[in-house]
């Protein structure tokens, strides 16, 4: 009976601080890449474009470093840079300013995937800076997400990666293959459910003259922009904290005229390199081959020279 009541309040307790956590650290807390990963089967749509930008609107530069060619059951490093101003502070989910975080999503070939621990270098673990990786999904490993990560630690990432070797994989080959980069700094501007956050611009939902501009209160902590239209209807835009309002009372505004700045600083990169699955025999094959001319190189060179002694022997006899 004890142990019933005790796991009883247990349950209860546990109950309590979720709801408490969900009531206090909104929706910003389930940040990128957990959006794309539980609303999207695959995160690269057949446009080529990836999910993410359907959450952060803005785009911002990315790089992607990977070798040319990789030999199999090789372990390789690709480095994802994500350049931005590190003076500069983002709006976080309760309006007030905080550091940058990044986030990024690697798409790689089919058998290609994250090295093993045990496959990994001292050296590159160091470069790694105890980053933590995730497969998108339990059935595809060859897409990697990571973040969000502080963005002043983490604007340049280390994936460790591993080729995989065609003898044993049947469905990998040496060929050709294409990686696709998907990359961001900062929050998006709009959740996965469509609605905005507050990192982005508010603007009017209808033509008319402001009328009233409420603060927030203890019952609600938005602003309240009252808006009549020329018809007498009365329209009331809710704006959250972060964004700053830059209109007036009794201002004249145009429909989709904006009501705040824009406040986001962030937005998403993207970007495909290429990269070649060797075959060392090939290798193997062009060495012999250059070995081959190398040394037809010497035997004519030294057949000249043999050629030169027969005539200069022939002229002084």
């Amino acid at each position: 009976m004890f142990l019933k009541k005790f796991n009883f309040s247990c349950i209860v307790t546990l109950t309590f601080f979720f709801l408490y956590f969900l009531i206090l650290f909104p929706k910003n807390t389930i940040a990128y890449p957990i959006f794309a990963q539980q609303n999207y089967e695959n995160p690269r749509e057949a446009n080529g474009r990836i999910v993410c930008a359907n959450c952060h609107l803005a785009e911002k530069p990315i790089e992607l470093q990977v070798p040319q060619a990789v030999l199999p059951d090789t372990v390789f490093e690709a480095i994802v840079k994500i350049p931005y101003d590190q003076q500069i502070q983002q709006v976080l989910g309760n309006g007030k300013k905080g550091p940058i975080n990044v986030g990024a999503i690697i798409i790689l070939p089919e058998g290609f995937q994250l090295a093993p621990k045990d496959r990994i270098s001292p050296e590159l673990k160091k470069r790694i800076q105890r980053l933590s990786f995730q497969p998108y999904s339990e059935t595809q490993k060859n897409i990697l997400v990571v973040g969000p990560v502080p963005g002043k630690k983490y604007n340049q990432m280390v994936f460790p990666l591993l080729s995989p070797d065609p003898k044993k994989n049947k469905k990998s080959y040496f060929l050709k293959y294409p990686i696709y980069l998907g990359a961001n700094r900062g929050r998006g501007q709009v959740y996965a459910d469509g609605s905005k956050s507050n990192n982005t611009i508010y603007t009017s939902p209808v033509a008319g003259k402001i009328i009233q501009i409420s603060q927030p209160t203890k019952e609600s902590s938005q602003f309240e922009v009252h808006i009549e239209t020329n018809s007498g209807k009365k329209i009331i835009e809710k704006i959250p904290p972060g964004p700053e309002i830059i209109v007036n009372m009794n201002q004249i505004v145009e429909q989709d005229q904006p009501l705040t700045n824009n406040p986001n600083i962030g937005g998403f990169g993207q970007q495909n390199v290429e990269i070649v699955l060797q075959n060392p025999q090939r290798i193997f094959g062009y060495f012999i081959f250059v070995f081959s001319v190398l040394l037809t190189q010497i035997f004519l060179v030294l057949k000249k020279k043999q050629f030169e002694k027969v005539q200069l022997f022939q002229l002084n006899f």
